[in-house]
């Protein structure tokens, strides 16, 4: 019974946020009494706290996933951006602006967590890349690791605002990210991907 609270719980809070779904309408949606629900998770931010978990582990499985695949490095990075894209085309943007809103404390400790795992997604892919002859030798890792992460969050933090143009604002990021350090058989590389 707990998998199912979790996976219905997912499903409602991605689709229509944190804020918007409460335990009764978890525990109508299951055909179940709020109290089975109370039973498993005490609370609503209980709850909250291990799906948001959840899905952090759930998104870098598939990002390992992909880099296991051992593409090239500029190649890599759009496929987890398609995987991105899968994972989350169904999904309201207003779930993480509810998260930072209402569970601040839950939104803050992923938040930290995930800037951590992507700048060193971010660094290895780099590394990788200059391995390859994608990306110039005398990148600073350090820095474009940072400089691409920035921007990856301040357009998800935006999205609401750009949601017609996001996909088309993303693949601009992802470029201009990897022509900034691409060397010319990176470029080569790039242009298959943004046709």
């Amino acid at each position: 019974m707990r998998e199912k609270i979790i996976s219905k719980a997912t499903g409602l809070f991605l689709k229509l946020g944190f804020k918007n779904v409460t335990m009764d309408d978890i525990a109508s949606e299951l055909c179940v009494s709020k109290k089975t629900i109370y039973k498993y998770f005490p609370g609503k931010e209980i709850l909250v706290r291990e799906i948001t978990a959840i899905i952090h582990k759930a998104v870098h499985e598939n990002i390992k996933a992909i880099v296991a695949q051992n593409f090239n490095a500029i190649e890599e990075n759009f496929q987890v951006r398609r995987v991105f894209k899968e994972m989350f085309k169904a999904v309201n943007s207003s779930p993480i602006y509810q998260l930072k809103k209402m569970y601040p404390n839950i939104y803050s400790a992923l938040l930290l967590k995930e800037v951590h795992q992507c700048k060193r997604l971010f660094k290895q892919n780099i590394e990788k890349g200059i391995q390859q002859g994608l990306y110039r030798k005398d990148v600073s890792i350090e820095h474009y690791a940072s400089f691409y992460y920035t921007l990856i969050f301040s357009l998800n933090q935006e999205n609401n605002r750009f949601k017609s143009d996001f996909d088309k604002l993303e693949i601009e990021a992802l470029e201009y990210h990897t022509r900034a350090m691409a060397t010319p058989k990176g470029i080569l590389e790039l242009e298959k991907h943004i046709v």
